[in-house]
């Protein structure tokens, strides 16, 4: 019984660190791809004061 309660304890640890990296790798994309956008929306309304002055 007691090898069955650590083996699933384990198994637990385990599944945390596979989710904590899948956030991580989320987080990472998340960022990046905001970064990108937020480029290109600055750039746009740069464009537009430009063309308003």
């Amino acid at each position: 019984m007691n090898a069955a309660v650590r083996k699933l304890h384990r198994q637990s640890g385990v599944t945390m660190i596979e989710y904590a990296l899948i956030a991580a790798l989320i987080g990472v994309v998340a960022i990046t791809t905001l970064t990108a956008i937020g480029t290109k929306v600055n750039t746009k309304f740069t464009a537009v004061s430009t063309a308003l002055q």
